[in-house]
């Protein structure tokens, strides 16, 4: 007895002497879980500072499914199962898993009704979520108000994998104002298996799903943190060993003037569907882009409600579609890339005969003048310009040839990526014997189809982006740029982000696309300049809305006819600068459904240019505030003209938009948002009535030791227990 009472005490020291903090150890790490914490997005500003999309805490409602399906069988029992077809190993085979439904309405909802935070789900999604994303808590109620906060932190709800979790959000915190440039963001396609294997608990981050969230996300997001929780000797998780709080992203600052922003966005109201750029022609950086009608990306956060999404689908207007990277025929304001063209052939002293059209083949193309009954008569390329007439573009078009236009539309981005990597843009056409050969191969590059093209018509396609690009290299004198969107990419320290190879991410130089001098000389630019003036200007011009006091404006007017999904359609463009000297800004404008550019776009584009210089003067101050989706009753009206209160009414004569045959090319939505889905029968759980269970019957009571080694008399069995009503 002796010799056994010093072995079994050796041993104890042993184990918990020699060895307690190895089994110490072993104990602590057993008793704790880890919760993975997601990033916190960086935020994203305007060239000044303001920000524009920034975080909030969002509460919400997390179902930790395993936690459930855990305490369900501690309190209750064996769970229901549920059993479902599933692929294991690569073949079907039939398996049976916890009815997490039934878990849930059994044993989560009745004490939830009782404290009236019940909410209607979709079962189908919480069925899936609970076989593909185990890992990961399921959002029952998202974004909770704060009368539902009080309620969960005032009971103890008492419910095992039931936990408010506190989340940063997107906060979009100018609503509607440059959406289509901002994007939104929401929950990832997939789960990172690998990594949600690390932690007990994961909560993942969110992706950007579309414009800047999405082409700047790895700078935007940060790095998670984790929070240690304890669990008592039940296995309950009952308080906060430490937090390992997670790191912010990067602050992306954009090009955008919010200001400028505004001031584009409000222009743009007057019409239905429009889309419009603002491009400072020193550095090809944009300072408003902005499209209508528009959305609210905040509906998208934390999660799109399934009616909502459908409503903004289904909208006739498109208001997800950016129509200032869609490509649409662009009418006139291609005569300027023609009238390059044909300077680069040294057609600059070249002059035609407008007797109110020409004819090539069997089909005369008339001069925009014909239906008003007069000719332009022999003009040169300034006036041709500033009467924007097709019968001269026509042969001067065909003099300079399909090859040269093509080159120099390239050579200013036409037909070409931005590099701006916003969703769904749109490269539009820039069509050419190679092209034809490729989409029409039954068809045969001919004089009549330079002619088209040479006015911005038959299959020539540009979006207001490219246009504005291509305004820029002649309003700055010849250098062709790429459009800058992201100005800077700042730590939270305000260090510039570095790329793998330790150079600075994002690089504030401009990028230069191609220089027009090499193809054109100074004096050559200066003359369609000039035209350009004279559009405006000078009675007679195309442009004479776009007049403005005190400052010198030089633009192109633009009509054209085209086909948006079947839809016959009038597509109104006006292209600018100014101040004509020293340029400061250019913008181009496009009208879905405007009977003319002049008169249409062209206000739209003065209203645009006014404020913002007399901004710059000190003598207008744009309020950024909360702005509302932009929405038209019925967005497929045709607007004669557009007049703002106190506006420039300059006079102009007003072109005509010839026959396209082209297709529009609307920028294409192809995100895939969050979206919530509708609650279905048995996810409607509110005011469920209470289930009543029967309490667990105990085990048969064994006999003691005593009582088999001396035959003791077994106690008489006991009845079983009436049920009774639970509260959980």
């Amino acid at each position: 007895m002796l010799l056994g009472m010093t072995a079994l005490g050796l041993r104890l020291w042993w184990i918990q002497v020699a060895h307690g903090a190895e089994w110490t150890a072993q104990i602590r790490g057993s008793s704790q879980a880890t919760v993975r914490i997601p990033s916190v997005r960086g935020e994203i500003k305007d060239r000044n500072g303001l920000t524009l999309v920034q975080n909030r805490a969002s509460y919400e409602v997390d179902f930790y499914l395993p936690e459930m399906v855990k305490g369900y069988r501690e309190r209750f029992g064996p769970p229901p199962l549920a059993e479902h077809r599933a692929i294991i190993s690569g073949m079907p085979k039939d398996v049976k898993e916890a009815d997490i439904i039934r878990v849930v309405n059994d044993g989560i909802v009745p004490r939830l009704n009782d404290l009236d935070l019940a909410r209607d789900y979709n079962s189908k999604d919480l069925e899936r979520h609970y076989r593909n994303d185990t890992e990961v808590p399921y959002s029952y109620i998202k974004d909770i108000d704060f009368s539902t906060m009080a309620k969960f932190s005032e009971h103890d709800v008492g419910l095992p994998g039931v936990d408010i979790a506190i989340k940063p959000v997107r906060s979009y915190v100018y609503g509607a104002l440059a959406a289509h440039i901002l994007g939104y963001v929401g929950a990832p396609d997939d789960t990172n298996k690998e990594e949600a294997r690390k932690f007990t608990f994961y909560q993942g981050d969110v992706d950007g799903k579309s414009n800047i969230e999405k082409a700047m996300d790895d700078y935007l997001r940060g790095k998670p943190g984790v929070r240690h929780l304890r669990r008592n000797a039940k296995g309950t998780i009952d308080g906060v060993l430490r937090e390992d709080p997670p790191q912010q992203g990067a602050n992306v600052f954009l090009t955008i003037d919010a200001r400028i922003q505004a001031i584009t966005d409000e222009a743009l109201r007057a019409v239905s569907r429009a889309g419009a750029v603002v491009v400072d022609p020193n550095n090809g950086n944009i300072l408003a882009m902005a499209s209508v009608p528009s959305f609210d990306p905040n509906t998208f956060i934390p999660s799109i409600k399934a009616k909502d999404w459908q409503a903004l689908r289904k909208d006739e207007g498109d208001p997800l579609v950016n129509r200032a990277v869609s490509a649409l025929p662009p009418g006139s304001t291609f005569k300027l890339i023609t009238s390059l063209a044909g300077l680069r052939k040294n057609l600059t002293n070249a002059h035609y005969n407008c007797g109110g059209g020409v004819s090539y083949g069997d089909h005369f193309f008339q001069c925009w003048v014909n239906e008003k009954h007069y000719t332009h008569g022999n003009i040169g390329l300034s006036e041709a310009i500033k009467v924007s007439c097709d019968s001269f573009f026509y042969q001067f078009g065909n003099a300079a040839g399909i090859q040269s236009i093509d080159t120099v539309g390239k050579m200013l981005g036409i037909g070409e990526e931005s590099g701006l990597q916003l969703t769904g843009e749109q490269v539009g056409n820039l069509p050419g014997p190679e092209w034809m050969q490729i989409h029409h191969p039954q068809e045969r590059w001919s004089q009549a189809q330079t002619a088209n093209v040479s006015i911005g018509q038959g299959y020539t396609l540009v979006s207001p982006l490219q246009l504005a690009m291509a305004y820029v290299t002649i309003a700055n004198g010849g250098t062709c740029y790429y459009p800058r969107l992201v100005d800077k990419v700042l730590n939270q320290d305000g260090s510039p982000v570095l790329d793998e190879h330790g150079k600075v991410a994002v690089p504030q130089t401009p990028r230069m696309r191609s220089d027009l001098r090499r193809e054109v000389t100074p004096d050559q630019i200066e003359l369609v300049r000039k035209g350009l003036w004279r559009v405006v200007n000078e009675d007679g011009g195309t442009g004479g809305r776009g007049r403005l006091k005190n400052v010198q404006v030089a633009g192109k007017t633009g009509t054209a006819q085209a086909t948006d999904r079947g839809h016959k359609d009038t597509v109104a463009w006006f292209a600018c600068f100014a101040p004509f000297d020293h340029p400061k800004y250019v913008v181009a404008v496009m009208v879905q459904g405007g009977e003319h550019g002049g008169s249409v776009a062209g206000p739209v584009a003065t209203r645009i240019l006014e404020r913002t210089l007399a901004m710059d003067e000190g003598n207008f101050d744009m309020q950024v505030a909360w702005t509302p989706p932009a929405h038209h009753a019925n967005p497929f009206s045709m607007f004669k003209d557009v007049s703002y209160a106190g506006g420039n009414l300059g006079a102009g004569d007003e072109e005509s938009a010839d026959a396209s045959s082209a297709d529009v090319q609307m920028a294409s939505d192809n995100a895939s948002p969050d979206v919530e889905p509708e609650a279905d029968a048995q996810g409607q759980v509110s005011k469920r009535p209470r289930v009543v269970r029967a309490a667990p019957a105990p085990p048969p009571r064994q006999p003691n030791f005593f009582e088999r080694l001396f035959g003791g008399k077994r106690p008489a069995p006991q009845p079983a227990p009436t049920p009774v009503r639970r509260r959980f």
